[in-house]
C-alpha cells in the first residue's frame, strides 16, 4: 500500500512539475493576475474529474468523500490560506516538489507550516466555536435527493464542460505558449479518479493534512482527538508527498534544472534580492497557509480539486474565498520596489 501511494504522489509531482505548477513564479502570478495557468488547470481538472469520479461513483466502484460545510471554517479558512498561498507562492503539495528541486525557500515554508499545523491543533478547542455552523455534507449529489439520474448525470456533464470552457475563456484573454496547463488538468483529474477507486485508495487526493500529523508527531502532542482524526490521512499524505518531492529531485536532475534557490525572478522583481527577506515571507507564509487550510479542513488539492470533482458546496466556495485571499494579499503584498 505505501508503494501504490509513493507512486501516485510521484505521478502527481511529476504533472505539476511537467507544467510548472508547482513554481513560485506561476502560483505568485496568480496572485498578481500576470500568469493564469494554475486557474486554467485548476478548471480543467474539476471539469474532467467532475465527468469521471461521478461515473465511478454512480457504478459502484468508488464512494463520495465530501468536506462539510462548515460555513465559518470554510469562509475564514479560504481567505486565510489563499493570503498564504500568495506570500508563500505555493500550495501544500507544490512545497515538496519543488523542495526536490532545491528551492530552499519551499524548505522554509513547510517548516511554517509545521509549525502552523501545531499551532492549530492547541488553539482547535478554543476556536471550534467560531468554525460553525455545520451545514452537513453538501453536494449536487444531495441535492437531486441521493439518485444518479439521467437528469443528474446530464447536469454533471454539463458543468464539467463548463469548467473546462471556463478555462479555455481565461487562456483566450492571457494566453499561454503552450497548453501544459491543458494535458496537467487533464492528468491531474485522471490520476484523483485512479486515487478514489475502492480498490486503490478509496480516498481523494490531499496534502495538508500531513504537516499537523507530522508536526504533533515531532512535538509528541499525539495525545489529543484531533491528532486520533487525522492520522490515517495524515500518514497517507506523508507518503504521498514524498512521492512528489522524488518527482521534482528526480525530473530536475534528468532535466539539468535541479538549483539551489531561495529568491525567484518574480520575487526580485517585486522584492529584491534580500534571501532573509524571502525566507522570512516564506515562513510566515508556510505558517499562514498551513493554519488555514486546517481551519478549513482542506487545501489546493484535498478540498477545491477533490471536492470541486465532487461538486461539493464547501468545497467550490472554499474555492471563491481562497482566490479572494490571494488577489487581495497579492494587490497588497506585491507591489513594484
Amino acid at each position: 500500500m505505501s508503494l501504490q501511494i509513493l507512486v501516485f504522489g510521484f505521478l502527481f509531482g511529476a504533472i505539476l512539475q511537467r507544467a510548472q505548477l508547482n513554481k513560485y513564479n506561476t502560483i505568485s502570478g496568480m496572485a498578481t493576475l500576470e500568469d493564469y495557468t494554475v486557474a486554467k488547470a485548476i478548471l480543467v481538472a474539476i471539469g474532467l474529474g467532475v465527468m469521471l469520479i461521478n461515473f465511478e461513483i454512480g457504478t459502484g466502484q468508488a464512494l463520495y468523500h465530501v468536506k462539510p460545510f462548515i460555513a465559518g471554517g470554510i469562509m475564514l479558512g479560504g481567505l486565510i490560506f489563499g493570503a498564504g498561498m500568495a506570500i508563500l507562492g505555493y500550495c501544500p503539495g507544490t512545497m515538496a516538489v519543488s523542495l526536490g528541486e532545491g528551492s530552499i525557500d519551499a524548505l522554509v515554508g513547510i517548516v511554517g507550516g509545521l509549525l502552523g499545523g501545531v499551532v492549530f491543533t492547541a488553539v482547535l478547542p478554543a476556536i471550534n466555536p467560531i468554525l460553525g455552523p455545520d451545514w452537513g455534507k453538501i453536494s449536487l449529489y444531495t441535492i437531486m435527493g441521493g439518485q444518479t439520474t439521467y437528469l443528474f448525470y446530464f447536469i454533471t456533464m454539463l458543468l464539467g464542460a463548463g469548467f473546462i470552457l471556463l478555462a479555455f475563456y481565461f487562456d483566450k484573454k492571457h494566453k499561454a505558449p503552450n497548453y501544459r496547463w491543458l494535458f496537467a488538468g487533464l492528468a491531474l483529474a485522471v490520476l484523483n479518479a485512479m486515487v478514489f477507486l475502492k480498490v486503490t485508495s478509496n480516498r481523494p487526493i490531499g496534502a495538508s493534512t500531513s504537516y499537523p500529523y507530522a508536526a504533533n508527531q515531532l512535538t509528541g502532542m499525539t495525545g489529543n482527538d484531533y491528532f486520533s482524526k487525522i492520522a490515517t490521512p495524515g500518514h497517507w499524505e506523508m507518503i504521498f508527498l514524498l512521492g512528489a518531492m522524488i518527482a521534482g529531485l528526480v525530473f530536475s536532475l534528468m532535466s539539468k534544472e535541479f538549483k539551489i534557490t531561495a529568491i525567484h525572478s518574480r520575487w526580485e522583481h517585486y522584492k529584491g534580492k534580500s534571501v532573509s527577506k524571502r525566507l522570512v515571507a516564506a515562513f510566515i507564509g508556510g505558517f499562514i497557509l498551513i493554519f488555514g487550510a486546517r481551519v478549513a479542513g482542506g487545501c489546493t488539492s484535498g478540498h477545491i480539486l477533490s471536492g470541486g470533482m465532487q461538486l461539493a458546496v464547501s468545497s467550490l466556495v472554499f474555492g471563491i474565498f481562497v482566490f479572494a485571499g490571494l488577489l487581495i494579499t497579492g494587490k497588497l503584498f506585491y507591489k513594484k520596489k
